[in-house]
């Protein structure tokens, strides 16, 4: 009886985007591109550089435009918001646990466009000429005419790929306004229902 000689088993080459599990991040854009999101500012205040002394001017003001944003919890009232690790928004939220977020209407685009820009200008700058009230517990800005608000207090971190998942409790939440439609973001554009 003749035997057959084993095959040598041949470990499957990765695919070339670099992840074993064979999705290229060209693939995952496309697929992810065609799931619609809302459009949030999400803001907070830096510290002042020496909080015992009431002279000491506040920090600067911070804001990022977000669309992975989503609701948790009904009790407790949590939410969750996506941030890319080591960007300045998620180096300030671990050491500033309250925060904002104004969901953005359909006539906000300049806003949304603005505070995602890459190589940006100062923060300071980008909120200069858009109306803004304080929060009163967070202190952080909330953006006149969104069509709702938040003010949160970070209640967990969590590490998730090349992105922190930062839970908030909702402390506050406004509806400011009841006119117009959202800002949504589907296949890389900013678009409007309707």
């Amino acid at each position: 009886m003749l035997k057959t000689p084993p095959v040598p088993s041949v470990p499957a080459a990765p695919p070339a985007s670099g992840h074993p599990e064979g999705v290229s991040n060209d693939e995952f854009r496309a697929v992810m591109s065609r799931l619609a999101a809302g459009v949030v500012l999400v803001t907070a205040q830096e510290p002042p550089l020496d909080p015992d002394d009431p002279q000491a001017p506040g920090g600067e003001d911070v804001g990022m435009t977000a669309t992975a944003f989503l609701s948790v919890s009904l009790d407790p009232p949590l939410v969750l918001v996506s941030l890319r690790e080591g960007s300045r928004m998620d180096d300030l939220l671990a050491e500033q646990p309250l925060w904002a977020v104004s969901v953005l209407s359909e006539s906000q685009r300049h806003i949304a466009g603005r505070f995602a820009m890459k190589g940006r200008i100062s923060d300071r700058l980008l909120f200069e000429d858009i109306p803004y009230v304080r929060g009163e517990v967070s202190g952080a800005p909330l953006v006149g005419g969104a069509l709702a608000t938040l003010e949160c207090r970070t209640e967990q971190r969590v590490p998730a790929g090349d992105h922190t998942l930062v839970i908030g409790r909702v402390l506050t939440a406004r509806v400011p306004s009841a006119d117009g439609g959202p800002l949504v973001y589907f296949r890389g554009r900013y678009r409007h229902l309707g």
